[in-house]
């Protein structure tokens, strides 16, 4: 298979994309940077992002869109000394205590003129229990408070192909786990909450090798003046740095 063909091409729609929940490790830290990278060991990944409107089909302008994700080894900023090769406790989501003030692989960006935003970072990693994944928020601004703004309209995640995933994991930076990577199907997010909808598409950016990275994108469509309901605004006053 050519390495620069796409592995997986789920087809752009104009739709409401399904909201999944924000999961233990949100932050608000109030990072506007295009590379979230801070010098994390991994696979590069470039990610494009398509903000528009689900009712109209038109880009969504000046939307802040937030994305974190764990490291290689599925750490996260603020929360690195856990033990990411144990699950956590459903139970406990929300209320987990932060170990540090890390802040890799977090950050935000407000879509252009076309409603994109790009993102340089590593691929994820995994933790136990989940497969490979990426959070993102979508929040509405307005005025000179942006950073204030509460109108977060959509939460989800994003999946990877399987292929690539394999081929990832198998890397150095990746590998020697306690545990093993969930596939999409297993996944209890993927299943219950519309994760076939949010797979991204895929390509490897080296001709020869996967470990020069990949390029990966998706179009979300979102509800302006919707209101998600997973991440409230006492959220931003629990998980602001």
């Amino acid at each position: 298979m050519d390495d620069n063909t796409a592995i997986t091409s789920p087809p752009t729609v104009c739709q409401l994309s399904p909201e999944q929940i924000a999961g233990p490790y949100f932050r608000n830290p109030k990072l506007i940077r295009r590379n979230i990278s801070e010098g994390m060991d991994g696979i590069p990944l470039v990610l494009r992002l398509t903000i528009v409107d689900a009712m109209t089909g038109q880009p969504v302008t000046g939307a802040l869109v937030d994305i974190w994700h764990c490291n290689a080894r599925g750490a996260y900023s603020g929360w690195s000394k856990l033990d990411p090769d144990k699950e956590v406790d459903v139970d406990a989501i929300g209320s987990i205590p932060r170990t540090d003030d890390d802040t890799y692989l977090r950050g935000g960006q407000f879509t252009d003129q076309l409603g994109v935003v790009r993102f340089t970072t590593i691929y994820p990693g995994f933790y136990a229990g989940r497969a490979v994944h990426i959070h993102v928020a979508v929040r509405i601004t307005a005025g000179n408070n942006y950073l204030e703004e509460r109108h977060v309209a959509w939460v989800g995640q994003l999946y990877f192909p399987e292929a690539a995933s394999r081929s990832v994991l198998n890397a150095r930076e990746y590998r020697g786990r306690g545990t093993c990577a969930l596939n999409n199907e297993q996944d209890e997010f993927y299943q219950s909450m519309g994760g076939e909808a949010s797979i991204l598409n895929v390509h490897s950016i080296g001709r020869d090798s996967n470990e020069d990275g990949f390029f990966g994108r998706m179009t979300i469509g979102v509800d302006t003046f919707a209101l998600s309901s997973q991440i409230k605004p006492q959220d931003f006053d629990k998980y602001t740095v």
